[in-house]
């Protein structure tokens, strides 16, 4: 299994790419931070779960449930 990320580091990408001019891609974020684009884009469905702009179980709730 891969290494994870710190918080610190994906929390920051999660925050560039959710301030991201228009043109700019997921694609060349995630290449420029040196992760794969499904790993950007899971970051920041997770993010959207967490601040309550989607739906799904938060990282509280599911801490709970188990």
């Amino acid at each position: 299994m891969p290494k994870a990320y710190p918080k610190e580091f994906r929390d920051d990408v999660v925050a560039v790419a959710q301030r991201r001019e228009p043109g700019v891609t997921i694609k060349q974020i995630a290449e420029d931070f040196g992760i794969s684009e499904t790993c950007l884009q899971n970051w920041l469905r997770k993010a959207e779960i967490e601040a309550g702009a989607r739906l799904g179980t938060t990282g509280a709730e599911s801490a709970e449930l188990r």
